[in-house]
């Protein structure tokens, strides 16, 4: 029986809508804004983007640890969370609505804050989440619900740009501050929101390890291997598909045009699955959940080799039904980290759970990243070139990578997880020897 009821289970998921509105733009409208609009240059542009994100996973462990370590009254969580909407407020204001002359210096300073500030939302939120309940079943619920606003918030984002340009004569700078005004509108409440109306879990207080042994548990931890291997080749399958995804539905399937509809349908199908996909995890197990997932994946992308180019339908629908299992990989391994945290604090003496998602958070985003210098150079190799008309062999193996690489790489993550040892019962277990130990 759920511990958690689910007015707090929505209450804490409230503000992943606008970590997710925010964390669309950054890849997909920020980079050809700063580049064409305000004519910083496309190599420029790249540049710093390129050097904030080694910025953002640098400090994706250094804020973890900071969590772990800091304890206020307002909670260990819950402060970092609150400090990071000043901070992202104001960067987001300052790279949405930018006045010009707009120069690198300034978009580096601000993508630097802004990183900073959405790491520090990010982990604390994924790690509050995890602190929530004990219970095994609880968890996913938790990771799942937060997962459906995360999908709900991006589902919002791409349609405020379509909105805005029905409504008005929008260019591009009055579509991404429509983006901005949201993020700066929904970030405050949501968080005010939740932190309000859901309280953290008491922890004993952070026990200095020392950097050599710290490093040697995490080392020998097999369990969090599995899971940051599980979650690098599911952030390096979408990263593919995302790179490519428009070369694919111009090119192979001449749907340039019904590009932004596909996506948007791909979106709703992965909102629509994430009930489904905690409902499984109930009755399964989250492991075999997760397996059974991506199964379905690797099952559904190559029935786009029987469609044919043009068919509309056909698309939209073989890529719904992929769509489906889209948000269950990311909410099955952030509540299975929660259980593998528990190991951690047993081997280690001291709850690290902050450290832990921010490993999680590296692991993913080197997976995306890596999936463009995979990609791009295969393109290159076999003669593909966007602005010109491509041969016939030269379209087939756009498809077979869109299709075979992320169907591998999800059936290769499914093993992974298989024979996960840390199932309900032996989650209890760890649970029960952590009270013992509690009460010592």
């Amino acid at each position: 029986m759920s511990k958690l009821n689910a007015r707090t289970i929505v209450a804490f998921a409230l503000p992943a809508i606008p970590i997710s509105a925010l964390g669309l733009p950054l890849v997909v409208y920020l980079p050809p804004f700063y580049g064409g609009e305000m004519g910083l240059g496309l190599s420029v542009v790249g540049t710093i983007f390129a050097i904030a994100r080694v910025w953002d996973i640098f400090t994706d462990p250094v804020l973890g640890v900071v969590s772990d370590k800091i304890a206020t009254p307002f909670g260990r969580r819950r402060f970092w969370i609150a400090l990071s909407v000043p901070i992202l407020i104001a960067s987001a204001y300052a790279l949405f609505l930018p006045e010009k002359p707009v120069t690198p210096r300034y978009l580096l300073l601000w993508m630097v804050v802004l990183y900073a500030g959405y790491t520090m939302l990010s982990i604390s939120h994924m790690s509050w989440g995890a602190e929530l309940s004990e219970d095994y079943y609880d968890r996913a619920k938790v990771q799942g619900w937060r997962e459906f606003a995360l999908t709900f918030g991006m589902l919002a984002v791409l349609a405020i740009p379509a909105v805005v340009q029905q409504t008005h004569d929008a260019d591009a700078a009055m579509k991404v501050a429509s983006m901005g005004w949201f993020v700066i509108l929904t970030l405050p409440v949501a968080v005010g929101l939740s932190v309000t109306n859901v309280g953290e879990r008491p922890l004993p207080p952070s026990v200095p390890l020392g950097l050599r042994r710290s490093i040697a548990i995490i080392a020998k931890n097999r369990l969090l291997q599995r899971v940051l291997l599980a979650d690098f080749l599911m952030g390096l399958a979408p990263g593919i598909t995302g790179s490519i995804y428009i070369f694919f539905i111009s090119h192979v399937m001449n749907l340039e045009k019904w590009s932004s509809l596909i996506l948007l349908l791909y979106f709703v199908a992965s909102l629509v699955g994430v009930p489904l996909w905690i409902g499984l995890s109930c009755r399964l197990g989250k492991h075999q959940t997760f397996a059974v997932a991506m199964g379905w994946m690797a099952l559904m992308l190559p029935l786009l080799l029987w469609v044919e180019p043009g068919n509309l339908t056909a698309n939209v629908v073989v890529n719904a039904l992929y769509g489906l299992a889209g948000g269950a990989s990311p909410f099955l391994l952030r509540s299975i980290l929660a259980d593998v945290t528990d190991f951690d604090n047993l081997k280690s003496g001291t709850p690290r759970t902050g450290l832990y998602y921010a490993l999680l958070m590296m692991t993913n985003k080197f997976g995306y990243a890596l999936a463009v210098g995979i990609t791009y150079p295969i393109l290159d190799r076999i003669g593909f070139v966007p602005e010109q008309t491509n041969t016939a062999a030269t379209l087939e193996g756009l498809k077979l990578l869109f299709v075979f690489s992320p169907m591998l790489l999800a059936l290769l993550s499914a093993a992974v997880m298989w024979r996960f040892p840390l199932d309900a019962n032996a989650q209890l277990e760890l649970r029960r020897q952590l009270a013992e130990r509690d009460r010592r």
